[in-house]
């Protein structure tokens, strides 16, 4: 059953972010900073995912950032196992990439192109003081918990396929055994089919580590394949949080119901009756900021309706 926790999670999140807000300057004289994030609030437990779902500009990868140190916290905090994290050093910061990991949209561009795989995989291990025999082997586990051939350490990101290369990725996020890896829109470059194995592999990662993940994308049915709970967000604010299978098939939010309805269906008069609902909240101006059409998610290319996701591979257990 999606969304549904199969354990107890611990009394203290192992991830909080309180009242966070992002500000950036804004151009021209004496112009107020322009917000990003307006008093952001989500916690996530250990071996949970949070699915974090919004329209483009909703501000759901600045809230990942933020997490990661990369975007500016003007105010509130980001605490992990307790400990505020928002506004650490360099130094700090570093320390923590062993408990906190990333792995980004394009894997790619967050590949480097000139360096094999075996290079790629070891490199966090040896600036963390690892010996050369140790990460030999430890590149090895990581390239079989991902489903890669063992002679794909020798090769060169550009002779994989997208998913391939994400799989790389995500194995790099694994080799030094973080507890929480924020995902930032991890699948939306890949097909169908790909999609669906790549977030198995998630969730088979998940069962097995325990990791926890924050899990950016603008897919409803993403998250409700992959999460717990997700948090919906609509300009720089969380207008609806709760347990995935509710939020993604029964929202109460007009906002999150739009984004619902914009999701393509194969049959054209459920289409269009979609379509016919969705103008009708639009019209109802039914939040600040809403009332624009969420084109990047009903874009025919958009990743995937959650019947296409289901039925390549079963929802969340």
């Amino acid at each position: 059953m999606t969304g549904t926790l199969d354990k107890e999670l611990p009394a203290e999140p192992l991830l909080v972010a309180d009242d966070v807000v992002v500000e950036y300057p804004s151009k021209g004289w004496r112009k107020p900073p322009f917000r990003v994030l307006k008093g952001v609030s989500i916690a996530i437990g250990a071996g949970e995912t949070l699915g974090l779902v919004g329209e483009s500009g909703s501000g759901k990868t600045t809230l990942g950032r933020a997490v990661l140190g990369l975007a500016p916290v003007a105010s509130g905090t980001v605490r992990y196992r307790g400990k505020v994290i928002s506004g650490l050093g360099r130094k700090e910061r570093r320390a923590l990439s062993d408990d906190i990991q990333v792995v980004f949209q394009d894997p790619y561009t967050s590949l480097n192109p000139a360096m094999t795989v075996n290079d790629i995989l070891s490199e966090p291990l040896r600036v963390a003081g690892v010996s050369r025999t140790e990460a030999e082997k430890r590149v090895k586990d990581l390239l079989d918990q991902v489903r890669l051939p063992a002679d794909a350490g020798e090769r060169l990101p550009r002779e994989f396929s997208g998913g391939q290369r994400q799989r790389i990725a995500i194995a790099r996020a694994l080799s030094r055994d973080p507890r929480v890896i924020v995902c930032d829109e991890p699948v939306s470059a890949l097909d169908l089919s790909t999609q669906a194995r790549v977030l198995d592999l998630f969730v088979e990662i998940q069962e097995r580590t325990g990791v926890a993940y924050l899990f950016v994308t603008h897919d409803l049915s993403v998250v409700r394949h992959i999460s717990h709970r997700v948090a919906v967000m609509c300009g720089g604010e969380i207008v609806e949080t709760g347990d995935a299978a509710t939020v993604t098939t029964a929202p109460e939010h007009p906002y999150t119901q739009r984004l619902l309805l914009a999701a393509p269906v194969p049959d054209p008069e459920r289409q269009a009756e979609r379509r016919a609902e969705r103008r009708r909240l639009a019209a109802a101006g039914s939040s600040p900021g809403a009332s624009t059409a969420v084109s990047t998610i009903a874009s025919p290319d958009a990743s995937a309706n959650a019947s296409t996701i289901a039925s390549t591979s079963g929802d969340r257990a």
